[in-house]
């Protein structure tokens, strides 16, 4: 296995910007319709006449849905946006890596500010990061974000919570009171794998994915919070049932461990938590995540290094948890969201995952513990976050400047 310092000095070919080669998958035919029965009884007559029977009523033939099954339509226009997360009256907090948080009005696309945002560090993969609400927002106004950081040693993912006031116009705003709650350990340098998605559990447990930082070994290390899981309660201390609570530290905020750049987490409809991540070149994962579970990384992968180097997969180390499904040649996976909608009933319990390098929106269904890639739409640029709305409307962040917010309803039959 080559030493940590050289994934970090090829992070420019980091799996986010490496070529997207997989087709489409198809999605599977509609069954047809059953065949008319042949028995119905024929009047005798003098003359010759058709004795064909008329057709009989069968099963109504399957719905075939438009391909897409969803239009779009750009809703505004943001630069580099990360993650979003929606307000309990329909408007949009939206983060933008440079360091700004923007309010933005879906219902005519006027964008707002919202000031008070912690200083980020920018550069690489670094900046300002996810957004989410506390499960008691309307009583609480808390409001979560994760985003990189300099500091002694080099730069780390953090997270903090401020509370928001709106301002009268309903344009804007600001964070007050806002306190950090969590800090990468420890700092390194580069610009890579700070991952820092967040999630609230529906016992208000605050889950962080924490990337390895392209470093690599601390994944394996319970004395380091890199290339973790992390579980907090909302204030940030530690539950007292995390599996490694009682070893103190770093390591008790470890959930799940072995992880490489999760970017991606989400609960499903029956309380299981999904998360997916980058692998090296190609090799990408997404995991059904369980208390104390070791995942493998950097011993184990679907993928290999950059510079060729194979890595051992899962099935040689059975003491590690393989993925439910894995992608080669990779997807480069970026924001997740599992649908529990009405709009698409089609969608309901199916998780859809951003492409990067791929440019599409990937739909994954889940199969008990297990989930396949189920259909795959181009997108033609690369997707960075995806986020149900409260109508149950599909929302998308594209990558990069001049980037598009894209709302997403059924197409017509």
């Amino acid at each position: 296995m080559p030493a940590a310092g050289s994934e970090a000095a090829r992070k420019a070919a980091e799996s986010e910007a490496w070529p997207a080669t997989a087709a489409p998958l198809a999605q599977s035919a509609a069954p047809a319709s059953a065949p008319p029965t042949a028995d119905a009884p024929v009047q005798a007559a003098a003359t010759p006449q058709n004795t064909t029977p008329p057709p009989m009523a069968g099963p109504a033939p399957a719905r075939r849905l438009p391909d897409p099954p969803f239009v779009m339509a750009t809703v505004a226009t943001l630069n580099e946006p990360w993650a979003m997360t929606f307000l309990p009256d329909g408007r949009l907090l939206v983060t933008l890596k440079p360091g700004q948080l923007r309010l933005v009005n879906v219902a005519n696309g006027q964008v707002g500010t919202i000031a008070g945002v912690p200083s980020v560090a920018y550069g690489g993969q670094g900046g300002l990061g996810d957004v989410v609400l506390h499960p008691q927002f309307a009583s609480n106004r808390y409001v979560y974000l994760s985003y990189a950081e300099s500091g002694s040693g080099g730069v780390g993912a953090a997270v903090a919570r401020g509370r928001l006031t709106l301002d009268a116009s309903g344009n804007g705003g600001s964070l007050t009171d806002v306190q950090v709650l969590w800090r990468q350990m420890p700092k390194v340098g580069g610009n890579g794998h700070f991952s820092h998605r967040l999630a609230f559990g529906a016992d208000n447990r605050l889950f962080i994915t924490s990337g390895d930082r392209q470093v690599m070994t601390p994944a394996q290390d319970l004395g380091s919070n890199l290339g973790k899981i992390i579980r907090l309660n909302d204030d940030g201390s530690v539950p007292t049932d995390n599996p490694y609570a009682s070893q103190g530290g770093l390591a008790a905020q470890v959930w799940t461990w072995g992880h490489r750049n999760p970017l991606g987490i989400a609960f499903d409809s029956i309380g299981r938590l999904w998360s997916h991540e980058m692998g090296p070149a190609h090799g990408d994962e997404l995991n059904l995540i369980e208390r104390g579970t070791n995942y493998g990384w950097p011993l184990v992968s679907e993928g290999n290094h950059y510079d060729g180097t194979p890595i051992p997969s899962h099935n040689t180390r059975p003491e590690f948890r393989a993925p439910a499904t894995y992608w080669v040649p990779t997807i480069a996976p970026a924001g997740f969201v599992i649908y529990s909608g009405d709009m698409f009933p089609y969608f309901k319990r199916d998780g859809f995952i951003g492409g990067l390098a791929s440019q599409a929106l990937i739909q994954v269904r889940f199969e008990g513990n297990t989930a396949r890639e189920f259909k795959r739409y181009p997108m033609t640029r690369r997707i960075r976050e995806v986020e149900q709305g409260p109508d149950g409307a599909l929302w998308l962040l594209e990558d990069g400047g001049n980037s598009r917010l894209l709302k997403l309803t059924p197409a017509l039959p």
